[in-house]
């Protein structure tokens, strides 16, 4: 099958119904899902297909659909239940890390949790502090989970195709800034394989890793940082967890410099971590400590202007990296 060009949002979508029509035991299940069609439009037009019964209109009560999606899982279904908003995952963190997560430990293999949780988070629609966080670290944080946040079109469909394969609970997190965004599709090429970050830009004075919508800002930098004579790599990392970080060890070692951007606030957060995996790991090659870029730790603001300053750009991007490079500080720092 040649790529098309499609949507992100459209590729979700056709990820779910590649699945369904592929195994009769995918469901989904969530507020909304079925006949609205889902928060972001993602799930319209399936319940016409695959009838009530597999995609699920859900009560407004998240532990409800993440207890009976976990239910669902442990007697051999394949559920992918929807979140509306990444916020609301305080609510369901004891069925999340205490069951879906620990049940194949548990019960020595004898159980598994293969169940699916989307959602999406992030900023760019002004609303405001309890609709528009990156929470990823929490799932992070949590030994069983598996967790992956896809940047491009090609990989909102594979790495939701492959979620669904794994035999683990896996959190899908998809940025609502992306759900507009259009690429190129290849149902037959993944970007990577599962648990492999992807070298999106080749450079060799700095390594800049991220992921989600991150990817496209630090992409942009990288050409701002071009015109002016500093090469850098572009790292996504798709996966958090499984994360193969040998890709990374071998442009941090190669350039001598790197820097971890996330839209999430900086304490406690998934950049955190991986700067100081890179600290270890790449100590003897590194010509500077490994810088962290990310959100400010304020609650998210919803005034349009205050939400963009809240969080990195392409052009700070390119500044902080700019100024790791050459130590010439930025005209806004003098």
């Amino acid at each position: 099958m040649a790529a098309i060009e499609t949507t992100y949002r459209d590729a979700v979508r056709l990820a779910l119904r590649d699945a369904m029509r592929d195994d009769a035991t995918v469901f989904l299940i969530g507020e909304e899902v079925g006949l609205y069609g889902g928060a972001y439009g993602v799930t319209k037009g399936l319940i016409e297909e695959f009838g009530a019964e597999r995609v699920m209109d859900a009560p407004i009560s998240e532990p409800a659909i993440i207890g009976a999606a976990i239910g669902a899982a442990m007697t051999g279904l394949r559920p992918v239940a929807e979140l509306m908003y990444v916020d609301f995952a305080g609510m369901v963190m004891d069925q999340l890390a205490n069951q879906a997560a620990k049940s194949r430990y548990m019960f020595g293999g004898q159980i598994g949790v293969p169940m699916v949780l989307r959602t999406q988070g992030g900023t760019g629609r002004s609303a405001a502090a309890q609709h528009s966080q990156s929470l990823e670290a929490w799932m992070h944080h949590v030994p069983g989970l598996r967790l992956v946040m896809p940047a491009t079109v090609n990989d909102a469909y594979h790495l939701l195709r492959d979620a669904l394969r794994q035999p683990d609970p896996v959190v899908v997190i998809e940025h609502k800034g992306l759900y507009a965004a259009k690429g190129s599709l290849d149902v037959e090429a993944p970007d990577a394989p599962w648990g492999q970050p992807k070298l999106r830009r080749s450079g060799d004075d700095l390594t800049i890793i991220t992921y989600s919508r991150m990817v496209l800002e630090a992409l942009e930098a990288a050409d701002q940082l071009a015109a002016d004579g500093v090469s850098a790599d572009v790292i996504d990392l798709r996966c958090l967890n499984p994360l193969d970080d040998a890709l990374l060890v071998e442009r941090v070692s190669r350039t001598g410099r790197a820097m971890v951007v996330t839209e999430a606030a900086l304490t406690g957060s998934v950049a955190s971590d991986i700067a100081a995996r890179l600290q270890e790991t790449c100590f003897d090659w590194l010509e500077e400590p490994v810088l962290r870029l990310g959100g400010e730790d304020i609650p998210i603001p919803v005034s349009p202007a205050l939400e963009r300053g809240s969080i990195p750009s392409a052009a700070l991007i390119a500044d902080v990296a700019r100024w790791l490079v050459t130590r010439e500080a930025p005209a806004w720092a003098a």
